[in-house]
């Protein structure tokens, strides 16, 4: 018997639900994939038929749809437009509230309050996702209160894929598309049920009280075909190796113009992005003035007035602000965090309007023959 048959476990398809209600049962909030206004997003589920039941996307460069499949899969699809950092990086929170009465202004820090969340669902490279967050925002002394309270009691569900999209390219950035790490307990679909492993002391205190049966050799070598199909589907590469290097070196490069000519500057691409981070604080009053909210917002650096500084924006065009964006994710980024920002995922290729294909921008700009 193979290492993956020693260790992995089966849950039949009709015993989903048993999973579910164990962590309801262990007060965790249930937050997966659902249909929604013709995509698939995350949101609340409470049942197994809250999941997208034989729907899968059909994605390109500026192109997103939903589809039938021939099959009732639950996790028959890649990834939509939303990703899991709204729920540990809301993209809107208050952080102070002032108020104002008979003995002049009071401020007040929002308390934060944690929450148990169950993720169903991750991807691999939403799993790498949330591991560079965890660096942004929990490493060292700098740590996000808000972000480390939701993060704190997280219960991770991921699923393996087994198909991909014609935007994927987590392969060259090493983050998947099998499960690796990170996840507590990690499931693949098969068409009778799922082959299970688990990946911490909570995951398999869950599978304890579920008291699976392990996985056979057929099942485990049939997972594993099941995964290998979305390997042999991405077609799309990034030479990674001396990137940092490459892009930090033409930064005049003419291919900067060339895509800035194309680019909205719409924010898009760092909105469905799992891993980008920035934000604004801007200060709201209600209608009397008596109260004012600080409040934490999801910005760009896209946006035009993200980098004014003293009486103007740094980057005032939409060339300067594209190479901001991708020098960051995947140059200075390793700089900062010892990791590069972009796990593969592809969202930023799918949501981009004009279909910007960053996979293809990168190849031209780091190309060997430099026109600069």
């Amino acid at each position: 018997m193979d290492r993956d048959a020693e260790s992995s476990y089966f849950l039949e398809r009709s015993r989903l639900q048993d999973l579910l209600d164990e962590l309801v049962h262990r007060r965790y909030e249930l937050l997966g994939p659902r249909l929604d206004q013709e995509a698939i997003v995350y949101d609340r589920i409470d049942r197994v038929e809250d999941l997208p039941c034989g729907w899968t996307d059909e994605q390109r460069p500026g192109h997103y749809r939903l589809k039938r499949r021939d099959d009732e899969a639950l996790f028959g699809y890649v990834v939509g437009p939303h990703s899991w950092k709204k729920y540990l990086f809301p993209p809107l929170v208050n952080v102070m509230t002032s108020r104002k009465d008979s003995d002049g202004w009071t401020m007040q820090d929002e308390p934060i309050a944690s929450s148990r969340m169950a993720l169903i669902g991750v991807r691999a490279c939403e799993l790498a996702a949330i591991a560079i967050q965890d660096r942004v925002f929990m490493s060292d002394i700098y740590v996000d209160p808000i972000y480390a309270a939701r993060r704190k009691d997280l219960f991770l569900v991921a699923v393996n894929c087994t198909q991909a999209a014609s935007t994927c390219f987590c392969t060259s950035m090493g983050t998947g598309p099998r499960c690796s790490a990170g996840f507590d307990l990690a499931l693949t679909e098969l068409p009778s049920g799922f082959v299970l492993e688990v990946g911490s002391p909570n995951g398999q205190n869950v599978l304890n009280a579920l008291g699976l049966h392990l996985a056979s050799e057929a099942q485990c070598q049939s997972a594993e075909s099941h995964r290998q199909v979305a390997v042999t589907q991405i077609t799309k590469k990034v030479e990674t190796s001396g990137i940092r290097d490459k892009l930090l070196s033409r930064l005049e490069h003419p291919r900067w113009e060339s895509v800035a000519e194309r680019c909205l500057s719409c924010a898009n691409c760092t909105l469905v992005c799992p891993t980008c981070f920035c934000s604004s604080v801007d200060e709201v009053t209600d209608l009397t003035n008596d109260e004012i909210h600080r409040q934490r917002r999801w910005d760009s650096c896209f946006n035009f007035d993200f980098s004014h500084i003293s009486g103007g924006p740094i980057r005032n065009q939409t060339r300067s602000r594209y190479r901001q964006w991708l020098t960051h994710k995947l140059a200075s980024w390793i700089d900062q965090f010892g990791t590069s920002g972009c796990v593969g995922c592809g969202r930023c290729i799918t949501w981009c309007p004009v279909g910007i294909d960053l996979t293809e921008e990168i190849a031209a700009i780091c190309s060997d023959t430099d026109p600069s």
